[in-house]
């Protein structure tokens, strides 16, 4: 699949997750949300076959833009929507803690 494709089918994956998330009425920030984190889930699984460095340098790129800062993201949502069930089914659908963890330099 060549650049152009790819860049089509994300934000049609987009749109329709966001066409979704709008029909079930969740709260703005929650639909904020979802469409960043399947964008970082989208690219988290992107793996270019065969292997392609400079693909990898823009996936890599990308699951930084996208990824960083979801999993605090996430719990706050989840705290702060701890009582509505339609917010935590589409919550709970995204894994948690997929960032990786900082080490503390000594």
């Amino acid at each position: 699949m060549n650049r152009m494709s790819r860049v089509t089918f994300i934000m049609l994956c987009i749109v329709s997750g966001s066409a979704s998330a709008a029909k079930e009425r969740l709260p703005v920030d929650v639909v904020k949300y979802v469409e960043q984190r399947e964008g970082c889930d989208h690219f988290r699984g992107e793996v270019p076959d065969p292997p392609d460095a400079q693909r990898m340098k823009e996936i890599e790129n990308e699951i930084r833009k996208l990824c960083t800062g979801t999993d605090k993201k996430l719990n706050k949502l989840k705290h702060k929507y701890a009582r509505n069930q339609m917010v935590m089914k589409r919550l709970n659908e995204f894994e948690e803690n997929i960032e990786p963890t900082q080490r503390k330099r000594s």
